[in-house]
């Protein structure tokens, strides 16, 4: 499928990235909210030269089209008070969803950011050619700036697994899709530090 080739070009551009220059977060106020975060991570890979067709172009697009007034043809939830946002559009039978978190971690110094490019559903199953996947960044709050970090405290599954992020609360829903068409639905939980199984 398109939105396939779309992943992997994402997900490949990010590892190649990773090491490059950290994203600076602009804000106003006393520290950043899950929009400010939005802005940064998105123009940042906009602004990349042949980068492909991306994911967060979509929030990107639909963000400029809150702040111009502009008509959305996709549903976009904001909770910044929560620190989570949410991509919807729908193409029939066909759902592409991509969602943003960010979480406050223990030292008070730092904040952890995900864009979870999750998969396309059909029929509200997930395409079988379709996987999530997580790009975690720290974010620092005296230089304002976020840096790529592995998953903390988890690998991430690529096979047949989606991953959800908290629109309340602070853990990862985490689900595996069978060949049989069941799902097993487990949580990660965050500590502060990192995400685990218990």
């Amino acid at each position: 499928m398109k939105r396939l080739s779309f992943a992997i070009i994402f997900a490949s551009m990010a590892l190649a990235l990773m090491a490059d220059d950290a994203i600076r977060v602009n804000f106003k106020g006393s520290q950043p909210t899950i929009t400010d975060f939005a802005w940064a991570f998105c123009k940042y890979f906009h602004d990349l030269e042949e980068t492909g067709d991306k994911p967060s172009n979509a929030i990107l697009n639909a963000l400029e089209c809150v702040r111009d007034n502009k008509p959305l043809d996709a549903t976009l939830t904001i909770q910044d008070k929560n620190g989570y946002l949410f991509y919807e559009r729908k193409y029939d039978n066909v759902v592409f969803q991509l969602e943003m978190c960010v979480w406050n971690e223990a030292d008070g110094k730092h904040k952890l950011f995900v864009f979870n490019h999750m998969l396309t559903l059909v029929d509200g199953k997930p395409a079988c050619t379709e996987t999530s996947g997580l790009m975690f960044y720290r974010y620092n709050k005296a230089t304002k700036k976020m840096v790529y970090v592995d998953a903390p405290g988890f690998e991430v599954d690529y096979m047949d697994t989606t991953y959800s992020m908290p629109c309340y609360g602070k853990d990862i829903t985490v689900t595996k899709w069978h060949a049989d068409g069941t799902k097993t639905v487990s949580t990660l939980k965050w500590d502060g530090h990192k995400f685990s199984n218990r």
